[in-house]
């Protein structure tokens, strides 16, 4: 994975739903499809490599709520699957794994309880993604309701000690807003993290794609693209040929 930039759509889910949020607010998600499985398998057909599936009430609850939609999607696709949200002890991270899942992404876990990070990338190496969802520079954590004292920096540093697949990156300010992306500081956090970084919230356009897919030799090696993809601002297809 990631030897070529890559475009990762995203499948939020809120309540077995295919939702988006606008700047991480439960209370304002737009529902796209009440089919996760169907949305997968067209993103699989449009040439996805990996699809990224939030578990919105999970992240929220601090544990899986979604899994049986998990299941339909890991089921519907060949394509890989990586699973986030409520992933905080390693029982739920071999719930996620044993529903499908190609990787899980850890945010909230790894900076609460860091022997889990370090657990979970023993017994599953080369499959964790480290998540990090910034607001006004700071972690925010539990769902995107709560701060961490930690900065991004420090965040990614811990990510790295652990030896994850990759480092996600999500602008809470930006996601789901289509306002673009801050592609200077996805690429100055990855050269600095010593990281596989991949960008998230806010690409509005093919231009943002491409602008982040030059800056694949310095750590940024892939896109979390959602709300775009819903409101047709551009195809699948497209994302993929504007990064080739």
């Amino acid at each position: 994975m990631f030897k070529q930039f890559t475009v990762i759509p995203a499948i939020d889910l809120k309540g077995g739903e295919v939702v988006r949020l606008m700047r991480g607010e439960m209370a304002r998600a737009t529902v796209y499809s009440r089919d996760p499985a169907t949305v997968a398998r067209e993103f699989e057909a449009q040439g996805a490599e990996l699809v990224h599936v939030v578990d919105l009430d999970g992240a929220i609850a601090g544990e899986p709520r979604n899994l049986e939609a998990i299941r339909a999607i890991r089921d519907a696709v060949k394509c890989a699957v990586d699973v986030s949200g409520g992933l905080r002890t390693i029982e739920s991270v071999r719930a996620a794994f044993a529903s499908g899942a190609g990787f899980v992404s850890i945010g909230s876990a790894a900076i609460l309880n860091p022997s889990l990070l370090s657990q979970a990338c023993s017994e599953f190496p080369n499959r964790v993604i480290g998540s990090v969802d910034a607001r006004d520079g700071r972690l925010a954590i539990k769902g995107w309701v709560e701060k961490s004292a930690l900065t991004i920096e420090d965040a990614i540093a811990r990510f790295k000690g652990a030896g994850v697949a990759a480092v996600t990156v999500t602008d809470i300010a930006r996601d789901g807003a289509e306002t673009g992306v801050d592609i200077q500081r996805m690429a100055a956090l990855a050269e600095r993290g010593g990281v596989n970084l991949i960008a998230s919230g806010g690409i509005a356009k093919l231009d943002d794609l491409a602008a982040l897919a030059t800056r694949f030799t310095g750590g940024v090696v892939g896109v979390v693209v959602g709300r775009a993809l819903y409101e047709h601002r551009f195809t699948l297809p497209e994302a993929i040929a504007a990064v080739r």
